[in-house]
């Protein structure tokens, strides 16, 4: 997993910006975000990107089973409906962030540069970027 539209001139977008750095730090996801790394299921999961990682299975199913085992321990729906709502409202400033990257991913759009990081990725070759 990784955030790797700088990789096609353009920023993350939904709330790729804002969300990353609340998870695992301003320092890291400046790293993650500008050198549009991806990284394993391991490393999301020591970066806390992610709750779990799993081993595959040779069915190929064992995040699937694993999710199935952990919906398995959910609390009932009622509580888990309350309990989230209580708990998207401890970061207060989200909106005011996203609508910050909705404006930054907006000044992007028109660029020269991002009509050619999506014309690179289609074409299977580096992007050739100019800065404009």
């Amino acid at each position: 997993m990784g955030l790797v539209e700088t990789q096609l001139a353009i920023i993350p977008g939904a709330g790729g910006t804002q969300r990353l750095p609340r998870i695992i730090g301003v320092s890291l996801a400046k790293e993650l975000i500008f050198t549009a790394r991806i990284v394993d299921g391991k490393e999301a999961s020591r970066l806390g990107l992610v709750n779990h990682s799993v081993e595959q299975n040779d069915s190929g199913d064992a995040a699937y089973l694993y999710a199935l085992e952990l919906a398995r321990q959910i609390n009932p729906q009622f509580l888990v409906y309350f309990t989230d709502k209580c708990l998207i409202h401890f970061q207060v400033d989200l909106s005011t962030g996203l609508a910050i990257e909705e404006a930054c991913y907006a000044q992007v759009i028109p660029t020269k540069d991002r009509l050619e990081g999506l014309a690179a990725f289609k074409e299977k070759r580096r992007p050739r970027f100019k800065g404009e």
